[in-house]
Formats: C-alpha cells, sequence, structure tokens
C-alpha cells in the first residue's frame, strides 16, 4: 500500500474541463483583437472556442504557462513574454472540484496518509486555488513548476515532493490524469494511479499501475491494496 501520496492538481483534484474552459474562453477574448484573431489563439493552444474543448493532444493540458505563453506570442508581438505569463498566472480562475475533496482528503487524512501536490502551473496559483476552498492545510507540499525543481514529465519535482515529506520515494503514489503525471511518477519510482477527470482517455493512461473514475474512489481503492 502507498504510504504517501502526490496529486497532479488540474484534472485531478479539479475537472480540468470545468476550470479551465472558461478561463481560456474569457483569455482569448481578451487577447484577441477580433473574432478571427481570438480563434487563432485558441487553435495555437489546441482549444476550440465555438464548444469549449480542449483537444486531447491539446499542448497546454499537461504544460506549463511559459509553454502555453510561447504557443501565442507568434500570434501577439506586442506583448513581451514575461508580461504575457505574468497576466495569465495572475488571472483568475474558478476551480471547480473533481469531486468531493473535503471528503476525500478527510478519509485520507483518517488513514494518516502525507500528502503533496505537484502541478505544471505555478506553486503560487495552486496555493491560491486550494487556499479558496479551505484545502491547503491537507497538503504537505505543494510544488509548481516554478519551485525550483523541474516539471512533470521529469522525475525531480516529484522526488523533491518525497522529500518535503520526509518519505522514500518508492513509498508514494502519483495520482493523475495525464501520461506525464504517469510517465513523471514511473521514472520516480513510484506507483502511479490515473484518473478520468481530465482529457485523456484510459487508454492513454494505460502506463500506469491502475486507472479510476476520480479520486473519489481512492480511499475505497487504497482499502484494496493492503
Amino acid at each position: 500500500m502507498p504510504q504517501a501520496i502526490i496529486f497532479d492538481k488540474d484534472g485531478t483534484l479539479f475537472g480540468f474541463t470545468q476550470t479551465w474552459a472558461p478561463w481560456c474562453v474569457d483569455l482569448m477574448r481578451d487577447l484577441g483583437r477580433d473574432d478571427v484573431h481570438a480563434r487563432a489563439l485558441s487553435d495555437a493552444v489546441g482549444f476550440d472556442l465555438d464548444t469549449g474543448t480542449y483537444a486531447p493532444d491539446s499542448p497546454v493540458i499537461a504544460g506549463t504557462p511559459d509553454q502555453s505563453a510561447d504557443l501565442m506570442l507568434p500570434l501577439l508581438p506586442e506583448w513581451h513574454r514575461a508580461d504575457l505569463i505574468a497576466h495569465m498566472i495572475e488571472r483568475p480562475v474558478t476551480p471547480v472540484p473533481a469531486t468531493d475533496l473535503l471528503v476525500v482528503l478527510e478519509a485520507l487524512k483518517t488513514r494518516n496518509i502525507p500528502m503533496a501536490i505537484m502541478t505544471n502551473d505555478s506553486a503560487a496559483a495552486a496555493d491560491e486555488q486550494l487556499a479558496a476552498l479551505d484545502l491547503a492545510h491537507y497538503f504537505d507540499a505543494i510544488v509548481g513548476y516554478d519551485s525550483g525543481h523541474g516539471m512533470k514529465p521529469d522525475a525531480a519535482p516529484l522526488l523533491a515532493c518525497a522529500r518535503l515529506m520526509n518519505m522514500p520515494a518508492q513509498s508514494c503514489m502519483m495520482v493523475g490524469d495525464s501520461p506525464h503525471d504517469i510517465n513523471a511518477g514511473r521514472a520516480a519510482g513510484m506507483r502511479t494511479l490515473g484518473v478520468l477527470t481530465g482529457v485523456a482517455n484510459a487508454a492513454a493512461l494505460s502506463a500506469a499501475d491502475a486507472v479510476i473514475a476520480d479520486i473519489g474512489l481512492l480511499p475505497d481503492w487504497l482499502d484494496t491494496q493492503t
């Protein structure tokens, strides 16, 4: 049984499309000079402005704000890269929990399981979103792509999470909704668990040790591993 858990944020704790589609629509309308330009920006990041959905292969699903900015910058010559990244990070987002997170986190807490978050979003954004839901205190560490440990799919940020929890890497499990999460966990020597609350389907997460519908099922799933 895993002794500690590292969660991805978007698509795992929060429903990906429910959280980020409205944000992306607003961002594209804000940045776009007109409708044609807004659609071109949307296409650049693999987002359908009409349906409000991300393509399964959209590079921003598991990417960082820096990477998203780089995809749009050729269409935004008036923007400096650092300003665009800051504009995206600081833009408010309303996180939509993928399940009843309070119930899940309380259940894991009663099992004395240390928890951390590693997200390819910024650490400050993750902390702010979790604090808004009064959930940040459940986590021993919140690590972002800008925390100095690198980003997924590299193993380094997950190994940093393990150190911050004072746990051996091999006793940890990475839970996420994208191949980046699973590949990072495997590279770090951790067990991996895929969830289907992002854009990827079960086939795309087949490298994981197991796949469940959402983290609401996680406490009961853990009990089957003992």
